[in-house]
């Protein structure tokens, strides 16, 4: 049986199967890789850049096609699948334009006794193993920058997402890149474990995806003395802070709660909220929650499809079934869909706990939490009560406030007045649990680069 298979989540249907690669084929693909490393790393950046700029261009043109592939692999709405498509080609067009400026050369000034330079060079052959949920954009804010750095990629993509994962590999080859600068395996988590990370050709991985994962793939990794850059998972807080940004802060919750069906790292799992106005945000907040209809993710109108897979609704309907019965409020949801399987209703809990799963575990799919606070300070343990630290959101109405508030959350990332987001020039990334290392930005080319320093006898 494949490993490698799309189960469409809106019919429960297997479309396609992919086979698993052999042993051999992947210690092959390790030899290409290696090889091409030899010269790929020689290239021009302004070869490389017109590479980048030829794909974002493929992208472009494919853009309708390739959000039905993730629709189908994983549920996204349509239009979700082509604003995360949006956000792939400007991650192109970034690096193209400012790849060689984040490479270049930088003198030290104060250099006894002559000259030195720190010199950003190729790494080597990165695997990169992603998750389902943004298909394409996790996959291009790691490969992007290692292009236009010199590095060649093997990309292990998540087992539902086989067909997306092979369109991009063709996009890079039709873009006129090496065959093997950029190859996605259909290989299993033992394959990788065994063969590919402890592979002395291979210099770093990149993963995206569950603290579980992530935390494998790093002790494996580190018995190896290789490098990882781990994007894990998240349980961020949302606050509100002042009753006159409640419409703006309402909007923020539901679009950051409940997009791509609440299966985002950095969605506002935990809305905190003061007593003085915590009645009128719940209510506005319930309000707007229940207005949201599972339509079928191939409508242009729908905002929530299905979750990604059975197993998905099925765990998340266990984490709010022992908030529920550990004594948690249900204003909304709670339940499968009429259509059960993956479809899985908006819901909103109040009342958690600390003994609930609810309260420490990442809830990936569309279930809000709101918890009613006494003051600003206890809203800012609140916040600080996670093993997670990925991003948090503060909305007040007085915005030097609210970065003073901000300040006191331990995350790697702060948004004020808006939900967390990205971007290709925002550096993505956490602290605690939620990872190690920083993607996209300037710093999406300083993680897997050889900070050469070249000293000269004055």
């Amino acid at each position: 049986m494949a490993d490698y298979k799309v189960t469409n989540p809106a019919t429960g249907e297997v479309e396609a199967e992919f086979a698993t690669l052999t042993d051999d084929q992947l210690r092959e693909t390790l030899d290409h890789a290696a090889e091409t490393f030899t010269s790929w790393s020689k290239t021009e950046l302004s070869e490389r850049a017109e590479l980048l700029r030829r794909a974002a261009a493929i992208y472009q043109e494919r853009k309708d096609e390739l959000a039905t592939i993730i629709t189908r692999e994983m549920g996204k709405p349509m239009k979700q699948a082509r604003s995360e498509l949006d956000i792939v080609i400007s991650i192109f067009h970034y690096y193209a334009d400012h790849g060689a400026e984040f490479l270049a050369d930088e003198p030290i000034t104060d250099a006894p006794d002559g000259s030195a330079v720190m010199q950003s060079r190729p790494f080597g052959v990165l695997l990169g193993i992603m998750p389902w949920n943004f298909p394409y954009y996790q996959v291009a804010r790691f490969a992007v920058p290692n292009l236009m750095i010199g590095n060649t990629i093997m990309l292990k993509h998540a087992s539902q997402c086989p067909e997306s994962a092979a369109a991009m590999e063709q996009i890079f080859r039709d873009a006129g890149f090496p065959e093997h600068a950029y190859t996605n395996v259909y290989a299993s988590s033992g394959q990788i474990a065994d063969i590919v990370i402890p592979d002395p050709r291979v210099a770093g991985i990149s993963l995206t995806g569950s603290e579980r994962a992530g935390t494998k793939v790093a002790a494996t990794a580190g018995e190896h003395l290789k490098k990882v850059v781990l994007e894990l998972g998240g349980n961020d807080p949302l606050l509100v802070l002042d009753r006159e940004i409640l419409p703006q802060a309402v909007k923020g919750a539901v679009q950051g709660r409940m997009a791509n069906a609440g299966q985002a790292c950095n969605a506002a799992k935990r809305v905190i909220v003061p007593a003085e106005f915590y009645d009128e945000f719940l209510e506005q907040f319930q309000q707007a929650l229940s207005k949201i209809e599972l339509l079928d993710p191939l409508s242009e109108e729908a905002f929530i499809g299905p979750m990604s897979s059975v197993q998905a609704a099925e765990d998340l309907h266990e984490q709010v079934h022992d908030a529920v019965e550990k004594g948690a409020t249900l204003h909304l949801g709670g339940d499968f869909d009429q259509r059960g399987g993956a479809w899985y209703q908006p819901t909103l809990l109040t009342g958690i706990t600390p003994e609930m799963r609810a309260y420490g575990e990442e809830l990936f799919g569309p279930v809000a939490m709101v918890y009613k606070v006494a003051d600003e300070e206890e809203a800012v343990t609140l916040a600080n009560d996670t093993q997670y630290g990925l991003s948090a959101s503060v909305f007040a109405t007085d915005v030097a406030h609210a970065q003073r508030v901000g300040e006191q959350i331990h995350t790697g990332m702060i948004f004020v007045n808006e939900p967390a987001g990205t971007s290709a020039e925002l550096p993505f990334g956490g602290v605690k649990r939620s990872g190690v290392g920083r993607e996209l930005g300037p710093y999406g080319m300083a993680e897997f680069v050889n900070r050469r320093l070249v000293k000269i006898a004055g």
